[in-house]
């Protein structure tokens, strides 16, 4: 399937949802990975899962999967030949007691759950490396009991370094050396026992300097009297070391004798956390598992778009059956996309493996593919226009489709001329018929509302509208026609009924009003006298002609001292002698009464913003803010 059905039906974010009822990064991961599959017998399998994954979790106060870490990391390394350290030996056994606690919960759940029943058998215990982990490792250290070597070794260095304490205590409290020290405590640095000595005494005291402070004020020495045992220390701890990786060599290898039944169990973890994300999702959604099938039949009763929020009405919708091509009519806003992409988000969901929320006798078909063709797919880069892309994206349904396709197409043949839009959209439902697709196409043309009635294999329908009230009801009537109730809007907004009555007939049939206006009803134009051009003083709004440049401008301001008059030409203001123009119009005439002068002298896109701040746009008192403060900040 095509990356842009994901997009439009929101697949990817019906994924994100189940994702959060995980326990673990493995059961997220699968989820990543999930697609709709076309295979009817893998479909069933998958809602298998999720029925008896929901019944456990019906019949059980808890499920044991909390606690399990995703160790693929700490396997890989195994795999490579590095040795793991304590805490991820402990991530290891937490797994493992997670992966038996699981084959334990499962082992009496035959009866509930055959198929999840069954994928226990294929996990394996590793008690032994659990106690192994679990005597060797404590507070993510090795133990010291884990070996009678490493013991002693740490019972030495416990007592060397009682031994160096004691004569550094005895250091620090000798009268001597009292007025070379800096601070009286025992410091360590890089495992070495030291003394703070203030620097002026630093060769007072016999010793090692081991480190300065920051500021060179202080030393930190090691006083000659434990540079023995601090040496023999070292030795110790090197000791300690070398045990201690033995230790987890020894661990690690055992591990990785058994890697790959683990990574199997890694696998079943995963499958069994992300079949119990989907089991959640479906007691919090109140959902179900419809029936299937593989020809095509859809049957939706009082189903709900799993992404939508708040109050929603429930679709009834049935295709596949009686008639393989549905043509959804009726106002803008009536809820006809959300129809479309609750039909294909239900389909990819319960080829997924996921429950939907709808009432029995629901059924779903099994497509090889889903496409759509839902809102703006204009191509900025390929400067496409948004029917040409709509075009470039159904040839390329087109070509891809089978006679097991579904197809949701929106304002089909839209973007166009319409008497040209409709009937190529009409072609295109043609070709997919003959085809043997499933069709759903939403449209406000009347010529595709009368192709559908007249087709045999076609039907129409409706989103319910509330005339009176102006509102949309949001549900879906098979075999109604709706329209995109413009009539009653316009009636509403207090039309005069006369236009109404004739946009009806015109409706019926297409026999215009031809007559033309009486010649008493036209104003002409008045041409000035002689006499008026030469006395008349020009006015602001006046249309001039500008003789030197043979064109036409408007008079921005009136007759200065000079004779001159300032004229708006070509988005300028220029400045002409009166005897260089010519009256074309005046601004009485040319505009009626009350009309703001001003705005001829403005662009487009500053009338724009006048009517924008007048109506009280929020992004236009946006921008003036920001201007504001741009200025402040100048």
């Amino acid at each position: 399937m095509k990356t842009m059905t994901y997009e439009k039906l929101q697949y990817n974010e019906l994924k994100e949802m189940v994702k959060f009822y995980c326990v673990s990064s493995l059961g997220k991961e699968l989820l990543d990975k999930l697609q709709p599959s076309s295979n009817s017998k893998v479909v069933k399998i998958r809602l298998n899962e999720t029925t008896e994954a929901r019944k456990l979790l019906d019949a059980e106060s808890h499920l044991p999967l909390k606690g399990i870490s995703n160790i693929s990391h700490q396997m890989e390394k195994l795999e490579k030949g590095m040795i793991l350290g304590p805490s991820e030996l402990v991530a290891i056994s937490d797994f493992l007691r997670g992966c038996r606690t699981i084959k334990k919960f499962m082992i009496d759940k035959e009866f509930f759950a055959p198929v999840l029943h069954s994928y226990s058998h294929s996990m394996m215990e590793f008690k032994d490396i659990e106690e192994s982990i679990n005597h060797s490792i404590s507070g993510n250290r090795v133990d010291s009991d884990a070996s009678k070597d490493l013991k002693r070794i740490r019972n030495h260095i416990a007592k060397t370094e009682e031994k160096i304490e004691e004569r550094l205590n005895k250091f620090l409290k000798s009268s001597a050396n009292k007025e070379y020290i800096q601070e009286f405590f025992i410091s360590k640095k890089d495992d070495r026992f030291t003394i703070p000595i203030k620097a002026s005494y630093k060769n007072q005291v016999e010793g090692t300097i081991i480190e300065s402070s920051s500021k060179g004020s202080t030393v930190f020495i090691e006083p000659a009297a434990i540079s023995k045992l601090n040496a023999e220390l070292a030795m110790l701890k090197s000791d300690e070391s070398m045990e201690e990786y033995q230790i987890l060599a020894t661990i690690s290898g055992a591990i990785y004798e058994e890697v790959r039944q683990i990574n199997i169990n890694i696998e079943l973890i995963g499958q069994y956390d992300m079949i119990f994300a989907k089991a959640k999702y479906s007691k919090r959604m109140g959902a179900m598992e419809p029936k299937l099938n593989n020809h095509g039949y859809i049957k939706l009763k009082n189903c709900k778009h799993p992404l939508l929020q708040g109050t929603i009405v429930p679709l009834d919708f049935e295709i596949g059956k009686d008639y393989r091509s549905l043509i959804i009519t009726g106002p803008n806003a009536g809820g006809k996309t959300v129809v479309l992409k609750t039909i294909g988000i239900l389909t990819l969901a319960v080829m997924s493996g996921f429950h939907i929320a709808a009432d029995e006798g629901t059924e779903i078909a099994i497509f090889d593919c889903i496409f759509v063709d839902i809102g703006d797919n204009q191509s900025i880069e390929n400067s496409l226009s948004t029917f040409s892309s709509h075009m470039k994206n159904i040839s390329e349904i087109m070509s891809a489709s089978t006679n097991n396709t579904l197809l949701l197409f929106d304002e089909i043949g839209s973007g166009t001329e319409p008497n040209e839009g409709a009937a190529l959209a009409i072609a295109i439902l043609e070709e997919f018929y003959q085809m043997g697709c499933i069709t759903v196409a939403t449209t406000h043309y009347g010529e595709i509302k009368r192709y559908s009635e007249i087709h045999g294999d076609f039907m129409n329908a409706a989103m319910q509208f509330n005339s009176e009230e102006l509102e949309p009801m949001y549900k879906l009537l098979i075999g109604k026609s709706g329209d995109s109730n413009a009539l009653w809007i316009s009636r509403k907004m207090n039309l005069r009924e006369k236009v109404l009555q004739k946009a009806q007939h015109y409706i019926e049939n297409k026999n215009y009003d031809l007559e033309l206006v009486k010649e008493s009803k036209i104003r002409k134009p008045v041409q000035p006298t002689i006499q008026e051009v030469t006395t008349y003083e020009f006015e602001v709004g006046d249309r001039v002609k500008l003789t030197e440049q043979d064109d036409f401008g408007i008079v921005y301001a009136k007759k200065d001292s000079l004779n001159n008059i300032l004229v708006f030409y070509k988005n300028e203001i220029i400045k002409v002698n009166a005897k260089r123009l010519e009256l074309e119009g005046k601004a009485i005439d040319l505009y009626p009464k009350g009309y703001d002068l001003n705005s001829l002298f403005l662009s487009y896109e500053e009338r724009k913003f006048q009517h924008d701040m007048e109506r009280g746009s929020k992004k236009a008192f946006k921008k003036v803010s920001l201007d504001i403060k741009n200025r402040l900040n100048e």
